[in-house]
């Protein structure tokens, strides 16, 4: 029998990668709009949320650093200090640690305290506070509840146990002066009443109500009460989860908001959120709150882990606009279930053989000869919808967004120049673009080569790109997007290019061309994907040790996929990476040629031709072109690249399919027949075969005859063009 506390544990750690992907987000946000207190606070919540589940679980290590963490952040929160860009730095590595520490506790390494504390060392320095106070209050044995300070008069019950009156407090106690706020006009709407009391094993969790509090205060809050039984002192309240809040909301359209401000602590307290029916109990707005974005909020208070509310009082909150505030707008969560990625995996495999099998009966059909009126055939048209239907539905569920490896690369991109001493900003493009979650998973090797490389390779140095009239900073551009059924992920720079003439020059010193080779620009780039070949001239943390850009092609490859590279000098590097969607099926067009069975992917396919007399136009000894809407395309006969026949004599009549590449260009390639339209299940050869070139795969059709499906692109970029028998003199004679 499985163990609800480790199944429990593993969601807690399933939980942190959503919270550490919303932490980057915000603090990319933040890098880019400093001032905005919304994108603040989600950072915030993230790290205090892993640190309230890292609580649960006793990860010590973990919950002392988010805790300090979440301090400074808090400090940006309450306009105590000001999110520059050094301390932006220091939040980025810190948002890195935070994740080291939750693969590291999730896989149950040991954590050493030298691994993190020179951070939060850099961190309090700039922050020019005491954290380690912080560090021994979390990292004591035995909980101790905190009071509250919540600088009350001696008339109110925490000062006289004996005294049984409710302690009130109000809208200006935790906001400022009432005379702050002034009228608007009139609007009258139904409130909420939400009811909050904690449990004691909430505070033991490293979980404080005020923070809590606080994301309702940037709602509609327009009155608090705290109530406690005064049979003791308050800290005894405190520790055996005695008190209660009451908090009233003028605009029930907060309902969502509330509910998410209270999520990070569900379980831990008692919650009740009503909506005030009654008309009588119905709010008229006359005097609204500031926004969160106009007050100063509570400051930390450092050595205890809570608000000081005189702090509050201090601060002098702006005067807000005299207008009603306008209805926020309803989100929509969309219900999420976790399942086990091999679940998946299996669902994925009986769609393929569900696709074979439809195909076989399709096949089964033809051969027999049935009406196509005839229900039967009805019934087999909606199955093969339905089939479809399914295949795409299952296909969606294994797509996930590239938004995840992208802002892995970000860390790379911060340790990779901090390395080699340079300035580099990484913008991401296209980051909800979706993939195979295999493909995301087998990229994120490649891509971290060739962002390294970049880094290290491609952009200057600080002075050499001033002196080039550069910025200082250098940009990795990082972008993904559809193009004809798949997915084109490029990596660009704005350095110097690459040098050719060294290039070339290492690739002859070295053997790998002859030295008289002649060879163009876009022949040169490609030996970059020469095995061993590397431009470093001395072994670094980056580059130097041999290993290079052949691997990235050979894992690329492996994919399905295919890598190019452009240069131009002065300007940057465009490294281009294009993958299959899926790894699963695809929509095929079936093609005969010479009697063999092939598929050419769908996409790849603009039209299809019929070769007319005269069309054609000798270029050169044996090669044609055709004029197709009054443009030439080069004319590929398919037969003779893959060495099933010699070339035709005249191609009169003959079906040519316009492929359409990625970077716009065409050709005509002529098959024998076109047989049928169909969706086939991708049958890897690479581990059978290795790299086959100008075949992609291999799948299986309804007559259980075996069909490779070809690479288009690999075919025509390396077909020799032959498409006409050359006269020899032998024969003229």
């Amino acid at each position: 029998m499985a163990d609800p506390m480790q199944e429990i544990r593993a969601s807690f750690f399933v939980e942190c990668e959503e919270l550490l992907e919303a932490l980057f987000d915000a603090l990319q946000n933040m890098s880019e709009e400093p001032g905005n207190i919304a994108t603040i606070n989600v950072a915030f919540r993230a790290v205090h949320s892993i640190k309230g589940g890292a609580g649960a679980f006793a990860l010590d290590d973990l919950v002392a650093f988010a805790h300090q963490f979440e301090t400074v952040m808090d400090m940006v929160r309450s306009s105590s200090l000001a999110a520059d860009d050094a301390l932006l730095a220091i939040f980025f590595r810190c948002g890195d640690m935070l994740s080291d520490l939750v693969h590291m506790s999730r896989d149950s390494k040991e954590i050493d305290e030298s691994l993190y504390h020179p951070l939060l060392q850099e961190l309090s320095s700039h922050a020019g506070v005491g954290l380690e106070e912080a560090a021994e209050e979390v990292a004591g044995e035995s909980f101790q509840p905190v009071a509250l300070d919540l600088d009350l008069e001696p008339s109110v019950a925490a000062s006289d146990p004996n005294n049984d009156e409710d302690f009130d407090l109000t809208l200006a106690d935790i906001l400022g002066d009432e005379s702050t706020f002034q009228e608007t006009a009139e609007v009258t709407i139904s409130g909420l009443t939400i009811v909050f009391s904690p449990t004691s094993q909430l505070y033991s969790l490293g979980n404080e109500p005020l923070f809590v509090l606080r994301n309702v205060a940037d709602l509609s809050l327009c009155d608090t009460k705290l109530d406690f039984e005064p049979s003791g002192s308050f800290e005894t309240a405190v520790r055996d989860g005695g008190l209660t809040w009451t908090l009233k909301l003028s605009d029930a359209r907060d309902l969502n908001a509330a509910q998410e401000a209270f999520e990070f602590v569900d379980g831990l307290c008692t919650l009740s959120i009503q909506e005030d029916s009654d008309s009588d109990n119905t709010t008229a707005l006359n005097l609204p709150l500031p926004k969160a974005s106009e007050i100063a909020a509570p400051a930390l208070d450092q050595t205890s882990g809570v608000e000081s509310a005189d702090r509050v009082a201090e601060t002098e909150p702006k005067p807000p606009v005299p207008t009603p505030q306008p209805a926020q707008k309803q989100t929509t969560q969309t219900a999420t279930v976790r399942v086990d990625l091999n679940r998946i995996d299996r669902l994925v495999n009986l769609v393929g053989e569900l696709v074979i099998n439809q195909a076989m009966l399709s096949q089964s059909f033809n051969e027999a000869n049935v009406p196509a009126n005839s229900k039967i055939a009805s019934g087999l048209d909606e199955f093969m919808q339905l089939t479809r239907d399914i295949q795409e539905s299952v296909m969606m569920i294994r797509a996930q967004p590239v938004k995840s490896l992208f802002q892995r690369m970000s860390r790379i991109v911060r340790e990779a120049s901090a390395a080699v001493d340079k300035k580099v900003r990484l913008v991401t493009e296209g980051d909800t673009t979706e993939i195979d979650k295999t493909v995301i998973e087998r990229l994120a090797d490649p891509l971290t080569h060739m962002i390294r490389n970049s880094v290290d390779h491609g952009l200057e140095t600080p002075e050499t790109r001033t002196i080039n009239g550069k910025s200082a900073e250098g940009v990795v551009r990082l972008s993904a997007s559809h193009r004809s059924g798949r997915v084109v992920i490029e990596i660009a720079d704005d350095g110097a290019g690459i040098n050719r003439e060294k290039v070339l020059s290492i690739a002859t010193s070295k053997g790998l061309v002859p030295e008289d080779a002649n060879l163009s620009d876009s022949e040169i780039e490609n030996l970059l994907f020469l095995p061993g070949f590397s431009t470093a001239t001395e072994v670094s943390n980056l580059s130097g040790r041999g290993v290079g850009m052949d691997v990235v092609k050979n894992a690329i490859t492996a994919l399905g996929g295919r890598i190019s590279i452009q240069s131009t000098p002065g300007q940057g590097t465009v490294i281009s990476i294009s993958l299959p969607l899926t790894l699963a099926v695809l929509d095929g067009m079936v093609i005969s040629v010479e009697s063999e069975t092939l598929v050419v992917p769908l996409n790849a396919i603009s039209e299809t031709l019929t070769l007319q007399p005269g069309s054609l136009e000798r270029l050169g000894p044996g090669t044609s072109v055709i004029s197709v809407r009054d443009e030439f395309v080069p004319l590929i006969d398919l037969g003779v690249e893959l060495g099933y026949r010699q070339p035709k004599t005249n191609y009169d009549g003959a079906i040519a399919l316009l492929i359409v590449q990625e970077d716009g260009s065409r050709s005509a390639m002529v098959v024998d027949g076109i047989e049928d339209q169909r969706q086939v299940v991708i049958k890897g050869l690479q581990d059978s075969y290795g790299n086959v070139p100008g075949v992609a795969a291999a799948t299986i059709l309804g007559d259980g005859q075996i069909a490779l499906i070809l690479d288009t692109s690999d075919l025509l970029s390396n077909a020799s063009g032959r498409s006409r028998e050359v006269i020899t003199l032998e024969k003229a004679s």
